[in-house]
């Protein structure tokens, strides 16, 4: 596993671990060629993080403090982005140690896959470089179910959350979006108007037909 501590200047969106799980293509066309559409589900998904995004919001209830909108940064993973929840735990113990946990607020449902999983791990893989912690968990909160789901932060998400994040970079570094590769979920694609997956697979098939061309060419 790569090593390496990125400068502030490489730092890229940690939302952005999310879309590259999902898609990487679907990555590379928001964070690399910076193209969007908003749909239905963005906009719910961009309305339910408007009320909850308050950084002057703090709560406390007996010995659980609430903040929301926290910065968050990694060096070793190169990623910066904005924790929606953080709760702290004050211990009744005479060692009073805090203990944090960190929410992720989404529309919709759970997933099948760990598209948010990543997402909110990498928010805690933050959160522990920047405050020098260790999280075992944290919570997805998603819109349609209306209730917390637990997520554990074991050492194969955690990996996983590290590989994603620096082929992320590799792919950024070179400028390159990643051709299109169609499946089921090309459907739900907050960008399938702009992706253009047949003629993404055109242009490899010309590039390859050129090459060929050239070839025969020096020959």
């Amino acid at each position: 596993m790569n090593s390496r501590t990125y400068e502030e200047d490489d730092l890229l969106p940690l939302s952005g671990i999310q879309h590259f799980a999902y898609c990487k293509r679907q990555w590379g066309l928001i964070h690399v060629e910076r193209q969007w559409i908003e749909n239905l589900s963005t906009a719910e998904g961009r309305i339910l993080h408007q009320r909850v995004d308050d950084p002057y919001f703090i709560e406390s209830r007996g010995h659980v403090k609430t903040v929301r909108s926290i910065p968050l940064l990694s060096k070793t993973l190169g990623l910066y982005g904005v924790a929606d929840l953080i709760e702290l735990y004050r211990s009744t113990s005479n060692d009073c140690e805090t203990q944090y946990s960190i929410v992720e607020y989404k529309r919709g449902k759970p997933k099948p896959e760990d598209w948010d999983e990543v997402q909110l791990c990498a928010q805690a893989i933050c959160l522990e470089e920047m405050l020098g912690v260790s999280l075992d968990f944290g919570y997805m909160y998603y819109g349609e179910t209306k209730r917390r789901h637990r997520v554990d932060f074991n050492e194969s998400l955690r990996e996983r959350v590290k590989t994603l994040a620096e082929e992320m970079h590799l792919l950024y570094e070179k400028g390159k979006t990643p051709a299109a590769e169609k499946s089921k979920r090309c459907k739900n694609c907050s960008v399938k108007e702009i992706c253009l997956p047949k003629l993404s697979q055109l242009g490899k098939k010309i590039e390859a037909y050129m090459a060929d061309l050239f070839n025969e060419m020096e020959e």
